[in-house]
């Protein structure tokens, strides 16, 4: 049987996976002879290399059949997040009844910088924000020169939430589960979190979301992160991180948010996510005039 010829941008599986992920392919590189491609995940926020000989393409239905658990968690995150801002939403109407009719209230929800190192990501994450209601601010950087250009952005947009996330992957074959080594991008984002915060050390005036599919977790939060992946050293959805600071950025600065409240909304929960107590970024006004 004649081999397909892979080429950049198909979308693929690993037969040696059982094709578990849909994969894009980003480039090609040769070692000892052997033809090998860069994937970046679809929907899951993961890197790989994999023999080309060991890739197949993936048509439009079986993507959909791949990717169809990972539309119901979607649209659950979507429903609950939904309810919780509602729930928000009453919860400031009935507090503000006693002020006077003639000046209504407006809301000030946290603003967000959202550094993504795959610009399909971030088109999609923007595409959330904005269903969402968040203001946000999207940048394409590549992960190894977020350290470099991050602090930058930041001095220039000034968010209330900076997000830092792209691909990421642990591979044990370069080290245990305790060395950033063995990370693709898990260095490059603790050193990003790290320049950040010497400008910017109050957890509560910026909040950081760092972090990708299989990310070093307990190093981000010590670099300075108030919500970083991948606790279990799992793959996280591309929107996750749109979940959490849409959390964030809707909750009363009067409040703290509570952990498992933000990690419920999330399509991967806490074995890919986590974080530390958090005040939310939600400021009112008065008075509103449409």
């Amino acid at each position: 049987m004649k081999a397909v010829k892979i080429n950049k941008n198909d979308i693929v599986g690993r037969l040696s996976y059982k094709c578990d992920i849909p994969f894009r392919v980003i480039s090609f590189f040769e070692e000892k002879g052997e033809l090998y491609a860069i994937l970046y995940g679809e929907d899951i926020r993961l890197i790989a290399d994999a023999p080309v000989k060991d890739l197949i393409h993936l048509d439009y239905n079986s993507r959909n059949k791949i990717l169809k658990p990972y539309r119901q968690l979607e649209e659950q995150s979507y429903k609950l997040f939904r309810q919780d801002y509602q729930s928000i939403r009453e919860r400031q109407e009935f507090e503000s009844s006693g002020y006077n009719n003639e000046y209504p209230l407006f809301q000030m929800p946290g603003r967000v910088l959202h550094v993504d190192g795959d610009p399909n990501y971030l088109n999609k994450c923007l595409a959330l924000y904005k269903k969402i209601g968040v203001p946000v601010y999207g940048v394409y950087c590549d992960e190894k020169q977020m350290p470099q250009e991050v602090p930058g952005l930041v001095e220039k947009y000034r968010p209330n939430i900076l997000v830092i996330t792209g691909h990421d992957a642990y591979s044990k074959y370069k080290g245990d589960k305790k060395d950033l080594r063995a990370y693709r991008h898990s260095k490059d984002f603790v050193e990003t979190v790290k320049s950040v915060r010497k400008a910017n050390p109050n957890l509560d005036q910026l909040v950081i979301f760092a972090g990708a599919c299989q990310s070093h977790f307990e190093s981000l939060i010590q670099a300075g992160a108030n919500f970083a992946s991948s606790p279990l050293r799992i793959n996280i959805h591309a929107l996750d991180p749109v979940y959490i600071v849409a959390k964030l950025s809707f909750t009363p600065f009067t409040e703290g948010v509570r952990l498992w409240d933000v990690l419920r909304n999330t399509i991967t929960g806490e074995k890919g996510l986590g974080g530390i107590e958090t005040k939310g970024l939600l400021r009112m006004g008065m008075p509103y005039h449409p």
